[in-house]
Formats: structure tokens, C-alpha cells, sequence
């Protein structure tokens, strides 16, 4: 193993459980839900109230994975279907319809699982661009930060950037951080016509300024200049408001916010909460590789956003 990776178990952030249990409980269309992850995930939010399960998929499955866990599924809803796309849609219509306020992926393919939510059949898309957001805490709880696009948007043009950045400040908003500081990543803090990130994070950075409230930004950063205080005092950036204390990276394609979440949770352990903005109901695009923790974060944002 190498010696950069962190043994560290993070928890799912207290503070942010606690602020999902404060809030009205969801229903969550779990799109095929026959499996051990998707079914204890929702187990485990269920019992702490986060949540109320409406399944879709193979019945038999479901109903096996819950007898596994000793959990009575009886009170709750299962649409039986076959396969993963039948599965897919019938989570996202129930959601579309109005039967079911976070849509929830399960055990399924990302792609499918995807176009079942951006279909105009599926009644979910609002005219903005959907945009994937990690919330990111320390092991120990004490710090987090926030990163879009890691997931879905591959090389997101300016405007879906833009409409990252107000869904970042809506979300940091919502879990109650009043002003958040968003900073604009390139691999250098002064826009130079050869690094296209940074004159598009200058001219991020001016936009955001001028439309977006309650918030303070800067860019282009380079990471260290995102990050780390001594690198501000170093480069004399010590009157940026955002420099060395950001909340949340708005970065420049998939390939770095990709780099940068797994960095986080395989380097300093933390605890990566995923969400999809700019649907009608928040999406949760879990993975097979989510630890328990990472998924109960998930469903706890989900369940703050369905809250308005």
C-alpha cells in the first residue's frame, strides 16, 4: 500500500445527520434496490429517520436483501420491474410524478441509471443543467469542502460552470455555512492565454461577483493557493477573501474534480457526500465503492435540499 493513502474510517458528518433528521423525511426512489449496499444504506438512513424508502426492481431481490438485515420492508413501497432500465424509469417517473421527492441510485450502471433521470418522459429536468457536487468532511468532522463538477459534466463550458457555482453557494447555503468562499481552479493564480482555466476562472470569478450573493470568490487559483495559508503568505496573496480558506472549487473539467475528490477521501480519509443539483428532486448518484459512511452523507443532503 502506498504510503500517501490514509487508513483513516470517517464517520458521516454529524452535524449534517443531525440537520437531515431536523428536516420533513423524504420518500427516496431507490432505482433497483436488490442489493446489499443500496438496501443497507437505506436501512441505515430509514432507522434514523432520514428517510422513507419507495423501492424499484426485482421484488424477490429486495425482499432477500432485507431478510439478510433482519429489516421488515412491509410498510413500504415496491414497484416490482425487470432489469435495469425498467428499474431506472420507474424510480425517476415516481419522483417526476410526484410520488417521491430524492431519486436514489441503486444497483445499477451510472449511464442507465442517468438517462433514466434526464428523460423528458421522466418529467425531471427544470431548464437548468444538472451538476454533481461532492461535500467532502474531515475523519474528524472539524472541516469540509466542496467540490463541483467531479462526476458529470465532462468538459462543462461556462455556463454549466456558472450554474455549478450557484448550485455550490445554494447548497453551502442550505447546510449553513452564511457566506461561503468559492474559489475558481487552474494551475496558476494569473490568466494566461496558454492555460485556458485561468482566463475562464478570471472571467468566472468577475460573473460570479456581479450575480451571485452571499458569497465571496476568487480565481484562478492554483490548489496550493486554495488551500493552504502558508502558500498565500509565500505568494502574497494575503488580502484574497477566498485564498487559503475556501469552501468549495469550482474546477475546470471532470479529470481534476475527479483527481481531487478521490485525493481527499484516499488521501486524508474524508468522507465524500455526492449529489446531483439542478433536477426536480435531488439525485444521489451513490457508488459501488461508497463506504456506508459516504452514503448516509448522501442521503442526508438529499434530504436538506428536498427540504428546501
Amino acid at each position: 500500500m502506498s504510503s500517501f493513502l490514509s487508513d483513516a474510517v470517517a464517520d458521516a458528518p454529524a452535524l449534517l445527520i443531525r440537520q437531515a433528521q431536523d428536516a420533513p423525511t423524504p420518500r427516496v426512489a431507490i432505482a433497483r434496490a436488490g442489493a446489499p449496499l443500496p438496501m443497507l444504506a437505506a436501512m441505515e438512513a430509514t432507522q434514523a429517520n432520514m428517510m422513507v424508502p419507495l423501492f424499484t426492481g426485482e421484488r424477490d431481490m429486495i425482499q432477500a436483501e432485507a431478510d439478510k438485515l433482519g429489516w421488515d420492508i412491509s410498510p413500504y413501497e415496491i414497484i416490482n420491474t425487470t432489469g435495469e432500465i425498467e428499474a431506472g424509469n420507474a424510480a425517476a417517473m415516481a419522483c417526476g410524478e410526484g410520488r417521491a421527492d430524492v431519486l436514489m441510485k441503486g444497483q445499477l450502471h451510472t449511464d442507465v441509471f442517468m438517462r433514466a433521470a434526464v428523460s423528458r418522459d421522466a418529467g425531471l429536468r427544470t431548464g437548468k443543467r444538472f451538476v454533481h457536487i461532492f461535500h467532502i468532511t474531515t475523519p474528524d468532522g472539524s472541516g469540509s469542502i466542496t467540490i463541483s463538477d467531479a462526476a458529470v459534466n465532462v468538459h462543462p463550458n461556462i455556463d454549466t460552470r456558472k450554474d455549478a457555482t450557484r448550485e455550490v453557494v445554494d447548497l453551502l447555503h442550505k447546510i449553513g455555512n452564511p457566506r461561503p468562499k468559492v474559489a475558481f481552479l487552474s494551475a496558476t493564480e494569473s490568466p494566461i492565454e496558454a492555460v485556458p482555466s485561468s482566463t475562464e476562472g478570471r472571467e468566472l470569478r468577475d460573473w460570479a461577483i456581479e450575480n451571485i450573493r452571499d458569497a465571496d470568490f476568487s480565481g484562478p487559483l492554483a490548489f496550493d493557493l486554495i488551500m493552504s495559508p502558508k502558500a498565500v503568505q509565500d505568494k502574497k496573496l494575503t488580502g484574497d477573501p477566498v485564498a487559503g480558506q475556501a469552501d468549495a472549487i469550482i474546477v475546470p473539467d471532470i479529470v481534476s474534480g475527479n483527481a481531487l475528490f478521490k485525493s481527499f477521501v484516499y488521501l486524508s480519509g474524508g468522507c465524500a457526500g455526492g449529489i446531483v443539483m439542478g433536477a426536480k428532486v435531488p439525485i444521489l448518484l451513490t457508488s459501488r465503492a461508497d463506504p456506508a459512511a459516504a452514503r448516509l452523507s448522501s442521503i442526508a443532503l438529499g434530504a436538506i435540499v428536498a427540504a428546501g
